[in-house]
């Protein structure tokens, strides 16, 4: 007897398969470094004290490298990386938006004078991971490791 499968069931295998693999190239201290680079020198009452934030900020990040690493075949084929990001600009807005109102919801109150600032920042944030998952998966592409 045979075990019927569906095509989304085995896109979703092979795209966490790709997940995986594409994550093997990540290290914690990467994570760890780049949001001290990016978020360690902020001073914004007691919100860093919360590891939570520290957290959603690793979550968005591999979200944004996942999202790069899965636009990459665009890339590798030959599309200018800037006409590739536009097309996940809404996925990579939701995320810049996410990370911003975590900020915001955790913060004390005292976010409202450098809110614009917070927002740019959490967009470099994001933008970094991208280009760096996009990179990444576009290497795997050249070496033919998708």
């Amino acid at each position: 007897m045979t075990v019927i499968t569906t095509f989304r069931e085995k896109r979703r295998e092979k795209q966490l398969k790709y997940e995986r693999s594409v994550l093997r190239d990540l290290s914690i201290h990467t994570l760890k470094g780049r949001f001290q680079a990016y978020f360690g020198s902020m001073r914004m009452g007691n919100i860093m004290m919360h590891t939570g934030i520290e957290e959603a900020c690793y979550d968005i990040a591999l979200e944004a490298y996942l999202l790069g690493a899965k636009f990459s075949k665009f890339g590798y084929y030959g599309e200018e990386h800037e006409k590739v990001r536009l097309r996940c600009i809404n996925e990579e807005k939701h995320l810049i938006d996410t990370l911003y109102n975590f900020f915001l919801f955790w913060g004390s109150g005292e976010e409202g004078a450098m809110s614009e600032a917070l927002y740019y920042r959490c967009e470099q944030y994001v933008d970094v991971w991208w280009r760096e998952g996009f990179e990444k998966g576009e290497r795997r592409h050249k070496l033919r490791l998708h």
